[in-house]
């Protein structure tokens, strides 16, 4: 009897001592794209139906929220600040495409904007501090359309977009609220995919903008840059692919910049699969992603519907180690890394020690 329970604590010590993905209990069948992560306690996602949940104790207890009269829009991105505040943007053409605020912790919400223009689509909404944000929607006449607020949505006014011009077929995805990002006190960074696969960077909350070619890859309605993220003013990642084939095999989905997006590099070292599989017929490592995150300086999260990935460099050479299909991750230091994706699926990624042990292994 004593060598059957070492043995059960052997077993129970070790699933403990291994990082995985611990799925959340979180009432609503909703599909997640935003996800925004303020603290280890204060977590938010919005989605489908109107919904939008929120944790403030570390995901023990979810708060699902229906947004009045929100029914048929899809929240596809969230900024949140605190327990409190937090921006939610619904894509759709036309009037689908909204702005919600509440300061209250999800309990009233109030309508900023209505897209007003039907040939415009909205992707995404990024904010430097609670007051001053943007947005963007596809391009209409070939020009990304950016709205901006500098009084904490009180009013959204149009930006000058005559320096983000595309090319046919180019346009941004809005899969993870992450096509579109802050960085500092006044740089934002915009991504796209189609076409071409370009990154957009401001210096200047938006009056000017500059755009760069990367190496990701693309030429196709679904394929093309889906996020980015910057560790700081000169660090920073983008990651995607072709979402309509989520597990092609191509070195084409990651790529680093070291100067602050004027260039960047493809990670062309295949990662080593924690599963034991390390040839190039495993597609699903070099499969499509959606969503990339700095943990910390040096740690990052990538994912997508086939799994996700880990590096410990900065995102120079990635491992996979996750086989659930997320749409968006996010994170506030190793304790509070959370993935979200369909059917209401909300994931906490548990003892990520032990994972970037294995990783240095």
């Amino acid at each position: 009897m004593k060598i059957l329970l070492g043995i059960a604590l052997i077993i129970v010590t070790s699933q403990m001592a291994s990082a995985q993905w611990i799925k959340q209990t979180v009432n609503t069948t909703a599909s997640f794209r935003g996800l925004s992560v303020v603290s280890e306690k204060v977590i938010w996602a919005s989605g489908t139906g109107g919904t939008v949940i929120r944790s403030i104790d570390g995901g023990k207890k979810w708060d699902v929220i229906q947004v009045p009269d929100a029914a048929k829009l899809d929240f596809r991105d969230i900024e949140a600040f605190d327990e409190k505040v937090a921006y939610i943007l619904s894509i759709g053409n036309g009037e689908s495409s909204r702005i919600y605020k509440t300061t209250d912790g999800g309990k009233i919400w109030k309508l900023q904007f209505k897209n007003t223009n039907e040939k415009a689509f909205f992707d995404a909404i990024a904010c430097w501090d609670k007051n001053n944000c943007i947005a963007m929607s596809d391009p209409v006449d070939n020009k990304f359309v950016l709205i901006e607020t500098k009084n904490g949505g009180k009013s959204w006014t149009p930006m000058d977009s005559t320096r983000l011009p595309t090319k046919d077929g180019e346009a941004a995805f809005a899969a993870s609220g992450t096509c579109l990002i802050t960085q500092g006190k006044s740089t934002a960074f915009l991504v796209s995919g189609g076409t071409d696969a370009r990154v957009f960077r401001t210096n200047d909350r938006g009056k000017t903008w500059k755009v760069f070619d990367t190496p990701i890859m693309k030429g196709t309605a679904g394929s093309g840059i889906f996020s980015i993220a910057m560790r700081d003013e000169k660090w920073g990642l983008i990651v995607g692919g072709n979402y309509e084939k989520p597990t092609e095999l191509t070195p084409y989905n990651y790529a680093v910049t070291e100067n602050g997006g004027d260039l960047w590099q493809l990670q062309t070292k295949l990662p080593v699969s924690m599963y034991g599989r390390n040839t190039v017929t495993d597609t699903r490592l070099w499969g499509y992603r959606s969503s990339v995150a700095f943990v910390d300086k040096n740690v990052v999260i990538a994912a997508g519907s086939s799994g996700s990935d880990i590096s410990r460099d900065g995102g120079k050479t990635w491992r996979g180690f996750g086989r659930e299909g997320f749409n968006a991750v996010g994170a506030k230091g190793e304790l509070a890394v959370w993935g979200v994706g369909p059917d209401g699926m909300v994931f906490h990624l548990t003892n990520l020690s032990a994972l970037l042990k294995e990783v240095d292994n």
